[in-house]
């Protein structure tokens, strides 16, 4: 079938649909073995439409969690307080990529890029935990150790409710109970 030049806004390019396509091919293929070609092709979207959107192929998994996660953010740095930032990562993050992923890591062959993007993700929300700790008077060590343990707690909580999400568990109480723990 030959590829048609279109323009203006391709009919499916939006984040759930290339997501889907991605999951799809990684459940066929793997995710080794599946190219952003591949993934753009099943859309029926352009490359350029893919990276509209994403900038690596890992990055279609965690788009949602992202998203909520750059939120937390957002309101760390307005001097929220850090665990109703933090759980309010739950109130938007509905199961998506990121939830199938989790649970089929090993049939997508994908289990250490989620474990790699896991820590990365992490890291980035330790940083601000601890800013914000900072901030609030903290010792800088103290803050660290402990934004280590209440970022550590979010990726937790998100790795349990996927595990969860066929029995409807909510993210935001998983949340909660993990951030009380940490």
């Amino acid at each position: 079938m030959a590829s048609e030049s279109r323009s203006g806004r391709p009919r499916a390019s939006s984040r759930e649909v290339l997501a889907e396509a991605a999951c799809e091919l990684f459940l066929e293929q793997g995710y080794d073995a599946t190219s952003v070609s591949d993934i753009t092709r099943r859309a029926g979207v352009s490359r350029s439409s893919f990276f509209n959107y994403f900038s690596a192929k890992g990055d279609v998994l965690w788009s949602g969690f992202d998203a909520q996660s750059e939120e937390a953010v957002r309101r760390l740095r307005d001097d929220v307080a850090i665990d109703g930032a933090l759980a309010a990562i739950g109130e938007g993050l509905a199961p998506d990529a990121l939830a199938l992923a989790i649970t089929n890591a090993e049939a997508m062959g994908l289990a250490a890029e989620l474990d790699r993007d896991r820590a990365v993700r992490q890291f980035r929300l330790q940083r601000e935990i601890a800013a914000r700790m900072v901030r609030g008077g903290a010792a800088p060590l103290i803050a660290q150790v402990r934004a280590g343990a209440s970022a550590a707690a979010v990726l937790a909580a998100v790795w349990a409710w996927a595990d969860r999400t066929a029995s409807g568990g909510s993210l935001t109480d998983i949340l909660t109970e993990a951030l009380a723990s940490a």
